[in-house]
């Protein structure tokens, strides 16, 4: 299992780079498979702490009874639009991919298999694209 704070020790400008999208906007957005395998998108709400990244899911809700189920997920930070004219300013999106483990009551914490951050080159030329998994690392790609 890879927990928050195996990731941060691994990667720490990376990791703060994420965690700082994520801690901008208090929503953002969990994809789940339900039970027929066809994706569920769900409002949450996220937070660090303890070296754990952890969500909740209300009592009855579908994307706890996902998890509960398949406990695959992916989180993704809240999307801003770059503004015209300040696109280098953009700071980008973030995205957190792995398995829920269930914690208490309709808790879950995140065994991590993925982390990325999309955002754009400091000419606002191109995009970049870096991720982090446990087996391969810090890796990164630049497109037109």
């Amino acid at each position: 299992m890879t927990a928050w704070r195996e990731f941060e020790a691994a990667e720490p400008e990376f990791a703060e780079r994420v965690r700082t999208l994520f801690d901008a906007h208090k929503h953002k957005t969990i994809a789940t498979l339900r039970a027929d395998g066809s994706p569920r998108i769900s409002g949450i709400e996220t937070v660090f702490a303890g070296g754990e990244l952890t969500f909740g899911s209300m009592p009855n809700a579908r994307k706890g009874a996902d998890l509960a189920r398949d406990p695959r997920f992916a989180v993704h930070s809240a999307t801003i639009d770059p503004v015209e004219g300040a696109e280098a300013q953009w700071p980008g999106e973030a995205k957190i991919s792995g398995r829920a483990v269930t914690a208490d009551g309709e808790g879950f914490r995140a065994d991590i298999a993925e982390v990325v951050h999309t955002h754009l080159n400091a000419a606002a030329t191109l995009l970049v694209v870096e991720w982090w998994t446990p087996a391969g690392g810090l890796r990164k790609v630049e497109r037109e």
